[in-house]
């Protein structure tokens, strides 16, 4: 119960204030996780009409240009998957969030509950992929450094291991999906999944998301055809290691 009013009460700050998107990420986390443990409607209603009191959703801008990730991934897809496809996911979310409101206002659960899945379609769409753009870099590739790069020898064996783990799990994705590096609080280790569609790490697993692949064929069609493997070869190239240690350490704390 304690753990139940913490969450309520921290999902329920961070979407009553503006805040960026990676408070945003969490705050639907919270609530998912909440979701998924069957909690009491009546609460789980009240925690997210907190949604009704926030600023919209924006589209994050980009910490680099659409071309900065050639060869590896072109500008073509770039552009089309932040301006296009992410656009889309925060548009449809706000669409969503708005008529939640207006739901709660006249008291039609019916209505409240048969708009869950759009919330976590586009909700997770715009978490998934506001952590990608930051997960990658013109500048990486190679392999990560200290704290992170001793966990992951910890709990994969080497380096190698765990980038063939992720690989395999993100080229066996059927259908659309995200290959994950999450961190278990509960059991303080490094983990690897997959996520089908839109469905966020934390809030399908309990996982704090550390890095993200996206095997949705909107992410590499247009340059590697229907070669997933293609496509994970190259995406290594371009992984922000910085970045991804970053939110290792934040976890942690």
């Amino acid at each position: 119960r304690r753990r139940l009013i913490r969450d309520l009460g921290a999902a329920s700050g961070l979407l009553l204030r503006p805040r960026p998107a990676t408070a945003t990420a969490t705050a639907m986390a919270l609530l998912c996780r909440l979701a998924s443990r069957g909690r009491s409607r009546t609460k789980l209603i009240a925690a997210l009409g907190c949604l009704a009191s926030r600023q919209k959703h924006t589209l994050p801008d980009l910490p680099y240009d659409y071309g900065a990730l050639e060869p590896h991934i072109n500008a073509e897809i770039m552009q089309l998957h932040h301006s296009k496809h992410h656009a889309t996911y925060v548009n449809n979310l706000n669409v969503a969030e708005e008529k939640y409101k207006e739901a709660l206002a006249k008291g039609d659960v019916t209505a409240q509950v048969s708009l869950q899945p759009a919330l976590k379609f586009n909700g997770g769409g715009h978490i998934n992929h506001t952590i990608f753009w930051t997960n990658l870099s013109a500048n990486g590739g190679g392999e990560p450094q200290g704290e992170l790069m001793e966990a992951i020898k910890r709990d994969f064996g080497s380096f190698g291991k765990f980038k063939e783990k992720l690989t395999a799990v993100s080229v066996g994705v059927q259908g659309s999906g995200w290959g994950w590096l999450g961190f278990s609080q509960d059991q303080g280790r490094l983990q690897v999944t997959a996520c089908y569609n839109q469905d966020p790490l934390q809030g399908t697993t309990g996982l704090i998301p550390l890095l993200g692949i996206d095997v949705w064929e909107h992410a590499y069609y247009l340059q590697y055809k229907n070669v997933r493997p293609d496509y994970l070869k190259a995406v290594w190239n371009v992984i922000n290691w910085e970045n991804v240690s970053a939110r290792y350490t934040a976890c942690k704390k």
